[in-house]
Parts: structure tokens; C-alpha cells; sequence
């Protein structure tokens, strides 16, 4: 049978002796074994004296700061995990806190519930990382790969969280920057916000930061901020009761309480209303929510990570987003970086997603022409990883080979049809001699030479669309803002800039 855990070690400090006895009690309790200090003096000591797993502190302190020994522990690279108590409606103290690398916060008055709660949470955190320490050594008596013996053991099977961190493919040096941050993070309770172009793959560095933290046993709750009726958008969020409102017929959880031990996931937290903004602060602040139509306010024990494509700043500086719930919510702050900015990626992501694809339609993985990477990387990818992967959806299906060439696109299918009136042709549209030039001859200017290509595809689908550009859009699997683009880039000139109204 297995031995039982051993009670994890805990330094409570708080000047005030009845809060300090009642959260040693409550501890004790729960099987932890406690000591408890007045003040930081008498907490350097206990630390001088003794490894704990977890210290408490209230904030201010009569001869200094929680803060000031929550630095000094992470100066001193000590393992314990720091939960601090903050005085109610002190956000700036909380937030300052999870910046300075504390593991949690809880307001005054505290509730015992949570603090019994962001003990356990932190003690599974510190002894999950403890137990990836030990798993990367080498245990004493065993064999060593390769050694023959008697014993023989098993590759053990990536984590969840070494599996998430895989899906986010690259090697680039921004990328292998944001796997390194989620790993730090991860071990936290502090607010994340994820900044990043659409399509860069905000959530997908979301569920990693869930999977490499000790929560990755609870739900992972990913919820679109946009989509959600304004009308509906609190009981959502929050939960209701039966009559709350017209078609309420049961009590029902909101995504809250759905993500109960585990993260939530705000995307477009940019498109959150005013009115939802106020709420989900005060929820932040207080770690409570009260249904829609309830009396009665519950705990909530989630992880708050959150993404947006827009420039929150800017939403705050025009009165679109509070200032108080972006300071809450930006306390670790990570960036998916856009595609252009790391094009050494692409071959990598393309074999990603095409083993991907291929794997859930059932096909084999075609290769790729030399040609094709070439066409890849000339292109602009303003929708960026999931552009390409449209991109090589349309490839796939299009394709009648093994191989994958530029014409299996869909967008140089017609390359050699030339148009019939002159005029169509803008004067600033290159070195017209690319058109002309064989496909099996290398160009002198590859770029010039896809351009031009492209320009005859997009004026074949203009002409037979009578010029309408949302037509000719959809009929090349492009929306409306990149055909613009590609029309204002490559100098098409247009009869009238009414045809798509």
C-alpha cells in the first residue's frame, strides 16, 4: 500500500494573534504542520532555520512589508510558494504581488474555504515540480539506458503539459521564448493575458499555460467574449437561477463554476461590454460570483487566462476598457508573435499541419515540391497560421498527387490564360516579361515572377466576376479585406470602386 503524503510545512505570518491562531488552527486541521511568526523578523528566522512548503503573510507587517519577504524568498531562489493577504479593495497591492512572483493572493476578511483551498493548490503545485526534478534524474540502482540488466522500464508518456508545448511549433527564437515563459508561469495563480495578431495561436498558448500548471487535472474552459449576446452574456458567465429570466426553467452553471478547479479562457476579452467589465472585476477582486437571479454569492476557484488580438491600451486610453480590470488582468503578460516575423518557422509548420490534416481526413501526407515552399514564403499571410492552414486545406483537396505544387492552391490554376483587353493591365505592375516565361524556366526575379502570376489569377476571377470584388473574393477563398490588399498591392486597377457594396 502506498505511503500516505507527508503534511506539507507551512510559516504563517500576520501580526493580528486571533488571525494568525485561526488560520493555524485551520491548517493544523487540515493535517499541515504550522508555525507562526508576528512579524518579518521572526519570519527570517523560521526561514534561516528551516525549508517550509508554503508561507503566508499578511501585507503590511509592523516592521515592513509581505512583499518585501516574498522578494527576498524569490531572491534567494527558495522553493517555498508565497501566499499573500492583501486589506480589502487593495488591487494594486494584489497585483504587485503576483508580479513579484507570489503564488496566490486572498483579500481580508479571508474566507477559510480559500485559504484551505490556495494551501492545497500550492503544496500540489511545489510537489509537481518537484516530481519533474526527480523524474529527470537518475535513479540510484537501476540501469542506465542502454546498460542491460534484469530490470527494464518503460519510456513513461509525455506529460499533458510537454505535449501541449509541442503543438506550438518552431524553433524561432520568439517562439522558443513563449514556451519557456508558459513554462515559468504555468506554476502560478496569476491573471495571464495573451496579446496576438489573429490566427497566431493565442488559445493554443492558453491550454498550454493550463496543462503545464498544477490545474491540469481541472477543466479548461474556453469561452469567445464576442460571441456572446449582451443580453445573455452575465447568466453565461455567471450562472442562474430557475425564473431568472423569460426561458429559465432550471438552474444552470455558468462558465465560472463549469471551469471550477481549472483555468478559464477569455478570448476577445477586448469585445467584453462596459457593463460585463465592472462584473468580471469585482468577481476578480473578490473570488465570488452570484447568479443571475440567486441571493446567495458562491466561491469561485478558477485561473484566468485571456487573450485579445486588439490593443487593449489604446481600448482604455479611448474609454472602451477599464483601466482597473486591464491592470488586473495584465499581470503576466505573453505575445504570439505574427507569422512574418518568424518565416524560418514555415517548413516546420507546414509538415505540422499537413500531418495534422492529413491524419483527420484519413489521406497520406503528400510531399512538397521544392516550388511550393518557394510560393509559401512569397506570400504576405496576413490571417497567419491559420491562413496556412486554409491554405493547405484548399492544397489537399484540390491535389490529384503525391505531390503538392503552387497549382494545387487554387490560386494558379488559370496561370496561362493572359487577359484580353490591354487595358486592364495597370502600367505599375512590373516586369511583364515574368508572364511569359515558362514554368519550367527559373525566373530572374522570383518575387516579380509570382506576382505576376497571381495578378493574372486575380484579374481572370475579377473579369468573369464583372469586376465585383466580394464575388471574386469568394471565388478564390479570400475575403473581402485580403482581396483589397492583393488588388491594391499588385496595381489592378478597377473600373469603379462601388462594385461590391
Amino acid at each position: 500500500m502506498p505511503n500516505a503524503p507527508s503534511p506539507a510545512s507551512v510559516l504563517v505570518v500576520d501580526d493580528e494573534p486571533d488571525l494568525r491562531t485561526l488560520y493555524e488552527l485551520t491548517l493544523l486541521r487540515e493535517g499541515h504542520a504550522v508555525v507562526a511568526a508576528p512579524d518579518i523578523t521572526q519570519a527570517r528566522e523560521w526561514l534561516a532555520q528551516q525549508r517550509f512548503d508554503v508561507v503566508i503573510s499578511d501585507m503590511r507587517l509592523p516592521d515592513g512589508l509581505g512583499l518585501d519577504l516574498l522578494r527576498e524568498i524569490g531572491d534567494a531562489q527558495r522553493s517555498e510558494k508565497c501566499i499573500v493577504i492583501t486589506a480589502y479593495g487593495s488591487a494594486e497591492n494584489a497585483v504587485e504581488s503576483l508580479k513579484a512572483g507570489a503564488f496566490d493572493y486572498l483579500t481580508k476578511p479571508v474566507d477559510l474555504k480559500q485559504l484551505r483551498s490556495a494551501v492545497t493548490a500550492a503544496v500540489r503545485s511545489l510537489r509537481d515540480q518537484q516530481g519533474g526534478a526527480l523524474n529527470g534524474a537518475a535513479t540510484p540502482g537501476l540501469p542506465q539506458g542502454g546498460a542491460t540488466g534484469d530490470v527494464s522500464r518503460k519510456p513513461e508518456a509525455p506529460s499533458s503539459g510537454t505535449q501541449s508545448l509541442r503543438r506550438i511549433v518552431g524553433n524561432s527564437p520568439s517562439i522558443t521564448q513563449i514556451k519557456s515563459r508558459i513554462e515559468k508561469v504555468a506554476s502560478s495563480m496569476a491573471p495571464v493575458l495573451i496579446l496576438g495578431e489573429s490566427g497566431t495561436g493565442k488559445e493554443l498558448v492558453a491550454r498550454a499555460v493550463h496543462d503545464c500548471s498544477h490545474r491540469n487535472a481541472g477543466p479548461f474552459v474556453a469561452v469567445n467574449c464576442g460571441a456572446i449576446p449582451e443580453n445573455l452574456i452575465e447568466a453565461e458567465f455567471f450562472g442562474a437561477r430557475k425564473g431568472a429570466y423569460t426561458g429559465a426553467t432550471a438552474d444552470r452553471e455558468g462558465y465560472f463554476q463549469a471551469a471550477r478547479g481549472g483555468t478559464l479562457f477569455l478570448d476577445e476579452i477586448g469585445d467584453l461590454p462596459l457593463a460585463m467589465q465592472a462584473k468580471l472585476l469585482r468577481v476578480i477582486q473578490e473570488r465570488r460570483v452570484r447568479a443571475l437571479g440567486g441571493v446567495q454569492e458562491e466561491a469561485v476557484d478558477v485561473r484566468l487566462v485571456s487573450a485579445t488580438h486588439r490593443d487593449l491600451g489604446g481600448l482604455v486610453q479611448s474609454g472602451q476598457f477599464r483601466q482597473d480590470l486591464f491592470y488586473r488582468l495584465n499581470v503576466i503578460g505573453l505575445r504570439t508573435p505574427a507569422l512574418r516575423e518568424r518565416r524560418d518557422d514555415l517548413p516546420m509548420l507546414v509538415n505540422a499541419l499537413l500531418v495534422r490534416l492529413c491524419a483527420e481526413s484519413g489521406q497520406n501526407v503528400p510531399s512538397l515540391s521544392p516550388r511550393v515552399l518557394a510560393w509559401l514564403q512569397s506570400r504576405e499571410l496576413p490571417g497567419n497560421v491559420r491562413e496556412l492552414e486554409n491554405l493547405l486545406q484548399r492544397a489537399l483537396a484540390l491535389s490529384n498527387g503525391d505531390t503538392l505544387e503552387p497549382e494545387d492552391f487554387g490560386e494558379s490554376d488559370d496561370l496561362p490564360e493572359q487577359p484580353t483587353q490591354p487595358d486592364e493591365l495597370s502600367p505599375t505592375s512590373g516586369h511583364m516579361g515574368a508572364s511569359t516565361a515558362s514554368p519550367t524556366d527559373i525566373p530572374p526575379d522570383l518575387q516579380t515572377y509570382l506576382d505576376e502570376q497571381e495578378r493574372q489569377v486575380l484579374l481572370k476571377a475579377l473579369r468573369e466576376c464583372d469586376f465585383n470584388r466580394t464575388a471574386a473574393a469568394a471565388r478564390l477563398g479570400l475575403n473581402l479585406r485580403q482581396m483589397r490588399y492583393r488588388i491594391q498591392r499588385l496595381g489592378i486597377a478597377m473600373p469603379s470602386d462601388d462594385d461590391d457594396t
